[in-house]
């Protein structure tokens, strides 16, 4: 750990991580989106690698689904989203994939929050765009979360570049995060070229966390 102007300034993933001020962030693991990947079973049980030891120890743990409107209510953005997403030209032939109450919504059962856990719906990729995760954070003065879930190039890229610019160290545990696999190579090597976020494994952040308890 280093000091500058009387801050503590993590230099080391040891130093970044205590039990009161880090939080995990379960990014999108629902079962509309899981089915649509090969590396559906693995991912879930890696995540819930991890969220098993953030119970052990208490982390605090957010959940974020992604969801959709209803047709009528789309915007621009939306209507050519869900055009590029499901390959049409027609907007009349797109269908809400995410839309509230739907089983493809739901987080997977393995993985179901407890009721000490929240879970935030959002529209954007970002899980801090929309949602009360900033402030619940800030509230609970958390400098530093641990991201897991998918999809990597998706939504957990621009997550992390979001945290920092709110001023948060993310930590994104990398096989505990599935992408399509050269698309999410890409987006780690650009996080990891730009230096904010710290990276880890499954393995060794349950073990540190269960260090730290």
């Amino acid at each position: 750990m280093r000091r500058a102007s009387g801050i503590e300034i993590p230099r080391t993933l040891d130093d970044a991580v205590s039990l009161d001020r880090t939080a995990l962030l379960v990014y999108d693991m629902q079962v509309g989106i899981l089915r649509q990947m090969e590396q559906a079973e693995s991912i879930t049980k890696r995540v819930g690698v991890v969220l098993e030891a953030a119970r052990e120890v208490g982390l605090r743990t957010y959940f974020v689904r992604h969801t959709s409107l209803p047709k009528n209510l789309m915007g621009r953005f939306q209507i050519r989203q869900a055009l590029a997403w499901q390959r049409t030209d027609e907007p009349e032939e797109i269908v809400p994939w995410f839309h509230r109450g739907s089983p493809g919504m739901e987080i997977v059962p393995d993985l179901c929050p407890r009721e000490s856990e929240a879970v935030f719906d959002k529209l954007s990729m970002s899980a801090f765009e929309g949602t009360p995760l900033d402030f619940a954070l800030r509230d609970c003065d958390i400098h530093t979360v641990l991201i897991v879930g998918v999809a990597t190039e998706i939504g957990i890229e621009p997550t992390v570049r979001h945290a920092a610019d709110l001023g948060y160290i993310a930590v994104v545990v990398e096989d505990a995060c599935a992408a399509h696999p050269e698309a999410g190579r890409r987006a780690i090597e650009s996080l990891r070229y730009m230096g904010d976020a710290m990276f880890t494994t499954a393995a060794e952040i349950t073990d540190l966390l269960r260090d730290k308890r």
